[in-house]
């Protein structure tokens, strides 16, 4: 995959041993580098479900379940959701009402989701292809991460 400035960035952050503090901190790159979203974090899989990880943006859903939203078919098929249109997608879990578009990216650890990147924007089909690759790349890293650190969510 391609090094861009933010996978490298958000590589930099993930040297930090403690997963709290290495997310919070890639959040708030991902929110500084990407123009208008509204919404940047992670949800881990925890107990069953999506539980809600370190963000920068409004309050959110704080439990998702696997079968609901952008997210949950993130979790279902272990791949990459970009949607264009949030108000056109069936069973979407508008957390804030603002959001239009979605970037929900899965990190996958031993073929397992283990969390999942999400980013929201208030206006539609603001991500690219680029910067799914480069969440793709950052969900890679993260997983190393995790793996490095002998994090558990």
């Amino acid at each position: 995959m391609k090094n861009t400035v933010i996978n490298a960035q958000i590589r930099s952050l993930l040297e930090e041993p403690d997963m709290i503090a290495a997310l919070a901190n890639v959040s708030a790159c991902i929110m500084q580098n990407y123009q208008d979203l509204n919404w940047a974090g992670f949800y881990f899989v925890k107990n069953n479900e999506l539980v809600l990880g370190p963000f920068q943006g409004k309050p959110a859903c704080t439990h998702i379940p696997f079968n609901k939203g952008v997210c949950g078919t993130c979790y279902r098929e272990k791949k990459t959701q970009r949607v264009d249109d949030v108000l056109s997608f069936p069973g979407h879990i508008a957390c804030d009402n603002a959001s239009r578009s979605e970037l929900c990216v899965p990190v996958i650890l031993d073929d397992q989701c283990i969390m999942e990147i999400d980013l929201d924007a208030p206006i539609p089909s603001r991500f690219t292809n680029d910067e799914a690759n480069e969440m793709l790349e950052a969900a890679h890293d993260i997983a190393h991460a995790f793996s490095q650190h002998h994090w558990s969510a």
